[in-house]
């Protein structure tokens, strides 16, 4: 009607009850509709945008670019980023957090299914400008193709819309096809601006967020003069006197005595005064007490080394942890540090060796439960360096180690290894006891890292043990990585059955992760192999040996939450070798963390020979054979082999020391 007076067309003010009619362009509930048109809307994430002011505007822009009788009769938009991947495209649900005045008949998903049908509501898809679709121009072109597959035109508002079978498209798809390329190039030029910038603000000392638990934040008006004027401000760390106490103490109870993260917890919640607990974002959720969780973030945080860190935390996977290798480390220390650098990468590790096992001692809560085993969580196996575990048979007490064929079968190691494996508790014990009476606490003890720290100058040289687990670990990849393209070429193929196609390739992809995850574990074990081992320092050693004291003490005799706290602190490693019938015990002796490691000494001087104030307590033990506890009876070695005539009596014995970086040593003893 382009000869009526505006103020007689029925589209020149809103309709009553569609609050997103705008006065003076054409909407369906008012003209006939020729070409029934779906819009499709989209901004970035509700912190980047207002929703309630772009959205409006874009199907405003929209419905002017419509040719005459073309009409909007659907409405699709999301709030979220235009660089998601497509098919976690519409899951958003950050559109219900305003109140757009726009009707939502679904997602950009929904248009897509929609569009596939033979009942669809329509014939076209019209937004504001090419970007708004995807800003990747590998999805933004997928999502147009799978349009035009099904007889859907995709419009832009800011491009020429065209009309007829003979319509010229090469001008208009080049252009589109810039302005996709420009659009993507724009985004990821901005990302790398900002990448930088936030490199340069870490590096300089500014911390980003809220300050960790032990910090405060010492305020700085902000450089740029126009955010100044708005108040806003920068920050740096600095200790909190109150806190800040806690934090260190937190890192101690980890690194010396591997604690976890609840008892670690209940050790703070008993004093809370002199260990304030943390305070949450939000004071609804505050529990008033420390809990594990809490710890565990404390422990995880490397700001306490007086480093500033950024990209720990992943904003657009929900707030998951970065691998350790994208974080951003400042070059240089940036404010004061709670924990020393050494204690933070010893507490980093203690996770991933005492994973699932207690750190209390004595017995677990099952009500089954009959004895302990003192030596729990320190045996490894040699062969497939997985941590053993105790069993009791026959009122005896072993360290097994066994395979299961469905989950190792392709482990370097499963050849060689046998089925099961044990040893004896005692058999290991006593060299136990041996190597902490002659090699830490004895008058020799300098005389046996001498002999230690050459026998580790010839063992580090090349040797044919390492040249076959390098050419062990090499064939593994080898072998996995044939597995993959195997998996790849089946995928490729595709199913018998095309009803279970979805289900064929899901279960693909899955082992193909599954391989890629073990493959990624041996490439590391490889880097380690290969690694350049620090050369020993001597003076070093030997300075930290003579810290400690002198002590005759034979821990078979001292109750097993003394002995555990003491291998805890030392870091006692045993590694039972089945084919060389060799025991090779490891302990290490932290310089960082000397201090408490001669505190927790201490507590064995009730049984030190040489002090004369020897108790006679033995190690408990809930076996009680004959009805008689092994509290009130000596343990005395036996001849007897373990399951499948395991001998570890026989005679020799030899040393290994090393330095880690001139301020830890690391003793080793073979006893066979």
């Amino acid at each position: 009607m382009p000869g009526t007076p505006p103020s007689t067309r029925p589209w020149a003010h809103s309709v009553p009850g569609r609050p997103w009619s705008t006065p003076g362009i054409p909407d369906a509930a008012a003209l006939p509709v020729t070409v029934p048109v779906a819009w499709l809307g989209r901004t970035s994430t509700e912190d980047a945008q207002d929703p309630t002011l772009s959205l409006p505007r874009q199907l405003r822009n929209a419905r002017a670019a419509l040719p005459p009788g073309w009409v909007i009769v659907a409405h699709f938009y999301d709030v979220e980023s235009g660089r998601k991947e497509l098919r976690e495209r519409g899951t958003s649900l950050a559109h219900q957090q305003f109140q757009i005045p726009i009707p939502r008949d679904g997602s950009v998903a929904d248009l897509l299914d929609e569009a596939q049908r033979p009942d669809r509501r329509f014939a076209a898809v019209i937004c504001e400008s090419i970007e708004r679709v995807a800003r990747r121009t590998y999805f933004g072109t997928k999502i147009e193709y799978e349009l035009e597959q099904a007889g859907v035109a995709l419009c832009a508002a800011d491009e020429p819309i065209v009309t007829g079978p003979r319509a010229k498209r090469a001008t208009p798809t080049l252009t589109r096809r810039v302005k996709q390329a420009v659009s993507e190039w724009y985004v990821l030029q901005m990302l790398e601006l900002s990448w930088d910038g936030f490199i340069e603000h870490v590096s300089q000392g500014w911390n980003v967020g809220k300050p960790p638990y032990g910090y405060l934040a010492e305020k700085v008006p902000h450089p740029v003069p126009a955010r100044r004027a708005e108040g806003r401000t920068k920050h740096r760390l600095v200790p909190d006197a109150s806190r800040a106490p806690a934090v260190t103490h937190i890192f101690q109870l980890r690194g010396l005595d591997k604690l976890g993260y609840d008892t670690i917890a209940d050790r703070l919640n008993l004093d809370p005064v002199a260990y304030p607990p943390p305070e949450p974002t939000r004071a609804d959720t505050a529990l008033h007490r420390w809990s594990g969780s809490a710890v565990r973030e404390i422990l995880r945080n490397p700001k306490y080394t007086g480093c500033q860190v950024w990209n720990r935390r992943s904003t657009s996977k929900g707030g998951c942890y970065n691998d350790p290798k994208d974080w951003v480390w400042s070059p240089q220390p940036t404010h004061e540090p709670l924990v020393s650098k050494e204690l933070f990468d010893v507490a980093s590790t203690v996770a991933r060796k005492r994973q699932g096992s207690r750190t209390t001692h004595g017995p677990n809560s099952h009500p089954a439960t009959r004895r302990s085993y003192v030596l729990r969580s320190y045996v490894i196996c040699e062969i497939c360096d997985r941590r053993m575990f105790g069993k009791n048979r026959h009122k005896i007490s072993y360290y097994a180690c066994q395979v299961d064929p469905n989950e190792h079968r392709d482990r370097p190691w499963f050849r060689d290894h046998p089925k099961s494996l044990w040893v004896r508790e005692e058999f290991l014990i006593t060299p136990v006891s041996q190597f902490f009476a002659t090699h830490v606490f004895g008058p020799d003890r300098r005389t046996h890292l001498k002999a230690a720290l050459e026998a580790a100058r010839v063992a580090d040289g090349p040797g044919d043990r390492t040249a076959k687990e390098r050419t062990a670990l090499e064939q593994a990849i080898k072998a996995i990585g044939e597995r993959q393209a195997r998996l790849i070429r089946t995928l490729a193929d595709g199913g018998p059955d095309p009803d279970q196609e979805k289900e064929f390739r899901d279960a693909i992809r899955q082992e193909h992760a599954t391989l890629g995850t073990q493959r990624t574990e041996l490439a590391e074990q490889l880097a380690r192999l290969e690694a350049p081992k620090q050369a020993a320092h001597p003076a070093d050693s030997a300075a930290l040996l003579d810290a400690l004291p002198h002590l005759d003490v034979d821990l078979a005799r001292v109750p097993e939450e003394i002995q555990r706290r003491l291998y805890n602190a030392f870091g006692l490693e045993v590694r039972y070798s089945r084919p060389r019938e060799e025991v090779t015990l490891r302990v290490t002796i932290p310089g960082h963390l000397l201090d408490g490691l001669v505190a927790v000494t201490r507590e064995l001087d009730p049984w030190n020979k040489e002090s004369g104030a020897h108790t006679e307590v033995l190690a408990p033990d809930h076996d009680t054979r004959d009805g008689q506890s092994r509290q009130n009876r000596r343990i005395y070695s036996h001849s007897l082999g373990a399951p499948g005539r395991i001998r570890t009596c026989a005679h020799g014995s030899g040393a290994q020391v090393r330095s880690e970086r001139h301020r830890a040593a690391d003793l080793r003893l073979r006893h066979r």
